[in-house]
């Protein structure tokens, strides 16, 4: 698969119970998923591409959307550079690296790369 720096690549959710919330998306919306451990699974089949993260907190805005970019350490300053603040250090995960930031606004977003 082919990304594009600086478009969005991914969205990603919250889910207090993963086998209910992939029982809901797969019986309404023909979703289907692959799990990565216990606390994680991607889904396809939507439209684009995402994943759901098991969380213990309250969910108050469940939705991550995340930007691909091949070169973490560049964007990662022009976010900095620009105003915005970091609010998750870069991270593995199967699959790449990513972070997590706000713009000058709030919003949360991430940028992951494959490199």
């Amino acid at each position: 698969m082919q990304w594009v720096h600086n478009h969005i690549n991914y969205i990603e959710f919250q889910a207090h119970d993963l086998s209910a919330i992939k029982e809901f998306y797969t019986s309404v919306f023909g979703w289907t998923f692959v799990d990565y451990g216990p606390d994680y699974c991607s889904f396809s089949e939507s439209g684009v591409q995402g994943g759901f993260a098991k969380t213990n907190t309250v969910i108050v805005n469940g939705a991550l959307i995340v930007l691909y970019h091949s070169d973490l350490k560049s964007v990662k300053n022009k976010i900095i550079r620009s105003g915005g603040k970091i609010t998750k250090d870069v991270f593995s995960f199967p699959g790449g690296q990513r972070f997590h930031f706000k713009d000058p606004d709030g919003n949360e977003l991430a940028v992951w790369s494959d490199k």
